[in-house]
C-alpha cells in the first residue's frame, strides 16, 4: 500500500504545476518538507515585526502548526524549531493571556500542555491548570442570547472561532489526567455554541448570533470561510485527543464528517476556498487561512480514516497545490485575510501569523500522505 501511495504522491508531483509567482506544487515529501522550512523560517525570521501579544490567539495558531512541525523536523535531526518554542514559552513564563474567561485567552496553552508532555516540566502546565480550574468552579452566566457585543457574552464561547481557541485546551487536560470534570464543562459549553451558531441546513456555522438573517449580495447566508475553518481545524483537535471508545466522541467525529463534506462541496476551481463560502463570486480572491484550516482538515480526516480517501484525496492534493501556488520565494505565505468577524476582500500581498500555522498543520498532514 505505501509502494502505490509514493508512487501516486511522484506523480502527481511531477505532473501538477500551478500558476503564480511562488512555488510550484510538489507532492513528494522532499517537496512538502522544503516549503513548509521555506514557510516556517520566514514567519520566525519576521516573528520580531508581529505586534500581536506573544499569548494573543493570532500567534497560539501559529505555535500549533509550529508544534507540528517542529516534531517533523525534529525527526530529521533538527531542534531548531522546539528551542523556538521554548524560548517564547519562557518569555511568557507559560502563561495564558489576561482575560478569565475569554477562550482567545486560553488558545496559547494548547501549545503548553504539548510542550509539558513532550518535556515534562511542570512549569509549562501549572498556569493553565490555575486558570481552567478556576474557570471551571466558577463558572461565567454570560448567555448566548445577549448581543454578541456586549462584553459579558464573551465569556461564552459565543463566536464559532472559540471552538478552535478553547476546547481542545480541556480534550487535552481530560486526556492527560483522566479527570472528567475537563471534558464534561467542554462538553457543556460546545454543545451550547452548536446549538446557537450551526445552521441545519447549510451545515455550516454563523460567525456569531449577529450574522443568522443577513445575506450576502447573491442572496445567500453569511458563512465566513475562516470561522469555518477554526471550527473544522478545533474538531481536528478534539478527536486527536478522544479515545475511538470514548463516549465523548461520536457528536465530535459524526459533526467533522457531516461538515467536511459540505466544505469539500465548496472548494472552487482553482483549489482555493473564498473568504464568503456561499457567494465567492463577491469576493473572488483566494483565501489561505480558510483554504489551510479545511485542507489541513481534510487531510487529517483521511490519515485517521474518519474520511474515504478515494473522495477526499483528490480536494486535499488540489489544495495544497492552491497553498503552495501562494507562497513566495522567500518563504512569505500570502492572501491571509486579516483580523475580522466575517467574509473581507484579500490580496497576495497580506499575511499573518495564524494563516501560516494553518499551513503549517497542514503540511505535516500532507508530508503523512507522502511518506
Amino acid at each position: 500500500m505505501k509502494k502505490g501511495i509514493s508512487i501516486v504522491c511522484l506523480f502527481v508531483g511531477i505532473s501538477l504545476s500551478l500558476r503564480g509567482e511562488g512555488y510550484s506544487a510538489g507532492w513528494t515529501p522532499e517537496e512538502v518538507t522544503r516549503v513548509m522550512k521555506q514557510v516556517a523560517d520566514w514567519q520566525i525570521g519576521h516573528f520580531e515585526e508581529v505586534k500581536h501579544r506573544r499569548t494573543d490567539w493570532t500567534n497560539a495558531a501559529l505555535y500549533l502548526g509550529m508544534f507540528q512541525w517542529a516534531s517533523l523536523a525534529e525527526e530529521k535531526g533538527d531542534t531548531t524549531y522546539f528551542k523556538w518554542l521554548r524560548k517564547i514559552g519562557n518569555r511568557n513564563y507559560w502563561q495564558p493571556g489576561g482575560r478569565m474567561y475569554h477562550a482567545d485567552d486560553i488558545a496559547v496553552s494548547q501549545l503548553y500542555l504539548d510542550m509539558y508532555k513532550k518535556y515534562g516540566k511542570e512549569g509549562m502546565i501549572q498556569p493553565t491548570l490555575a486558570r481552567t480550574d478556576w474557570v471551571i468552579a466558577h463558572p461565567s452566566r454570560g448567555s448566548f442570547d445577549l448581543d454578541y457585543r456586549r462584553p459579558e457574552t464573551l465569556e461564552r464561547w459565543t463566536w464559532c472561532d472559540a471552538l478552535f481557541m478553547a476546547p481542545a485546551v480541556y480534550a487535552r487536560l481530560y486526556a492527560m489526567t483522566g479527570d472528567k470534570k475537563y471534558i464534561r464543562f467542554m462538553e457543556r459549553e460546545f454543545k451550547a455554541t452548536y446549538e446557537q451558531l450551526f445552521d441545519e441546513e447549510e451545515d455550516l456555522f454563523y460567525r456569531d448570533r449577529r450574522y443568522l438573517g443577513q445575506q450576502e449580495a447573491n442572496g445567500a447566508k453569511v458563512f465566513w470561510g475562516r470561522g469555518n475553518g477554526w471550527v473544522m481545524g478545533g474538531l481536528c483537535q478534539l478527536l486527536e485527543q478522544l479515545p475511538q471508545k470514548s463516549k465523548y466522541r461520536s457528536f465530535y467525529e459524526d459533526l467533522f464528517v457531516r461538515m467536511a463534506e459540505r466544505i469539500a462541496a465548496l472548494q472552487q476551481a482553482d483549489g482555493f476556498w473564498r473568504a464568503s463560502l456561499l457567494d465567492p463570486e463577491s469576493y473572488p480572491a483566494p483565501e489561505t487561512s480558510s483554504t489551510g484550516f479545511f485542507v489541513y482538515a481534510l487531510a487529517y480526516g483521511i490519515n485517521q480514516g474518519i474520511l474515504p480517501s478515494e473522495k477526499f484525496r483528490p480536494v486535499v492534493e488540489k489544495g495544497w497545490q492552491a497553498l503552495v501556488s501562494a507562497v513566495e520565494e522567500d518563504g512569505k505565505l500570502g492572501y491571509v485575510q486579516p483580523i475580522g468577524a466575517d467574509p473581507k476582500k484579500v490580496s497576495r500581498e497580506m499575511t499573518e501569523v495564524y494563516g501560516v500555522g494553518a499551513f503549517l498543520l497542514t503540511g505535516c498532514e500532507v508530508y503523512k500522505m507522502c511518506r
